[in-house]
């Protein structure tokens, strides 16, 4: 999460008009590596994993390359994916209260209240 922020900032202001500079590349961790990563930063086991049936267009690797990026404006991660996954799982612990409420659905009375029928 965290060494993704900037990418689209930087893009946006330095890129080039209707250039293409998103990141990618092959290999990389696929979904149970990156579950496994997750679990193991939260001292948890692998026991956890539940395997689901594959849904039509979801990304099945996390691979990115940012050499283009860099070379053309300059830009490059602070962090590789497993520091950024260490980072995004203590953000996400630390901000339980937050969450919690997000997945409680109490922030839906909040847009009804502030927004009404404008969100449909």
């Amino acid at each position: 999460m965290w060494r993704t922020i900037a990418g689209p900032g930087a893009r946006f202001e330095k890129g080039p008009a209707g250039g293409n500079l998103q990141p990618r590349r092959e290999g990389g961790k696929n979904e149970p590596g990156i579950t496994k990563s997750i679990l193991r930063i939260l001292g948890k086991p692998e026991s956890l994993m539940q395997y689901v049936s594959d849904r039509p267009g979801h990304d099945r690797r996390y691979a990115i390359d940012f050499s283009k990026i860099e070379k053309e404006i300059g830009w490059k991660p602070r962090y590789d994916l497993d520091e950024g996954l260490r980072q995004t799982v203590r953000w996400y612990t630390e901000q339980e209260n937050w969450w919690r409420r997000i997945k409680s659905g109490a922030y839906r009375e909040f847009y009804e209240k502030h927004y009404g029928g404008r969100l449909s």
